[in-house]
This record gives C-alpha cells, sequence and structure tokens, in this order.
C-alpha cells in the first residue's frame, strides 16, 4: 500500500504508527525498551533510542502529524529538530490529544491534512 499520510500517537512508552490513505489504514506500533540501570543519563539514552526507531518508522511518509501528550509532543519535537532534521519538513503538525480511538485518531488527521492542502493550494493525491 502506498501511503501518503500518516499519524504518530506518542508518548514515552509506545508509539503508533498510521499510514492511511483514503480506504485503507495500516499500523504498526513502536515501544520504548525500558532497562533499568544506574549508569547516569540511562533514561535520556533510552529515550533517544526509542525516538530513533520511531523516526525509522517514519522514514519515506511525505506528510506526518504527531499527536499524544504536550510533553511527549515536545520531547519528540526537540528530538527530531536535534538529531533528524531531515525529518522536521515532514512533520506538518502536532495536534494533543488525550486517549482518542484509532478511527477517532485517522479522522483528526485526515481533517488536518485536508485543511493544510487546502490552505497550500495542493491536492490532496488519491
Amino acid at each position: 500500500m502506498t501511503t501518503f499520510h500518516a499519524v504518530v500517537r506518542i508518548d514515552h512508552q509506545a508509539a503508533e504508527i498510521l499510514q492511511f490513505d483514503t480506504e485503507h489504514v495500516q499500523a504498526q506500533k513502536v515501544k520504548a525498551h525500558t532497562h533499568h540501570t544506574a549508569q547516569h543519563g540511562s533514561g535520556v539514552r533510552t529515550e533517544h533510542e526509542f525516538f530513533g526507531h520511531v523516526c525509522d518508522a517514519l522514514d519515506g511518509i511525505p506528510e506526518v502529524l504527531v499527536a499524544g501528550s504536550h510533553k511527549a509532543q515536545a520531547d519528540f519535537k526537540h528530538y527530531v529538530e536535534k538529531h533528524r532534521p531531515a525529518l522536521v519538513k515532514h512533520i506538518l503538525g502536532y495536534e494533543t490529544v488525550d486517549h482518542p480511538t484509532t478511527p477517532q485518531l485517522v479522522a483528526l488527521a485526515r481533517q488536518v491534512f485536508l485543511k493544510l492542502d487546502r490552505m497550500s493550494g495542493t491536492p490532496t493525491p488519491t
């Protein structure tokens, strides 16, 4: 399935990446690996590793919406800007959400992308 859009629901423990077109939705989950050590900064390394896996999963998707808590979005945005600057241009927005269902999340993403496409005068691929 060739997809043009994706929405990522992210927190600090897991991310759900929903790639979609007009008729189909394909889901992928990425989980953070938590391993507790006494070593200083291991939590930061674990978070960076997790965010890196999320970025890898988004590779090749032209338009991405990131959804989640304000804190998770801010941390992910900071990581992307610092460590994956090529991905920045593909992330078209950030939406703060609580716990939407998958259909609610896809509907939100479709609304956001449609609005952005209309504002830019870009026809939405089907």
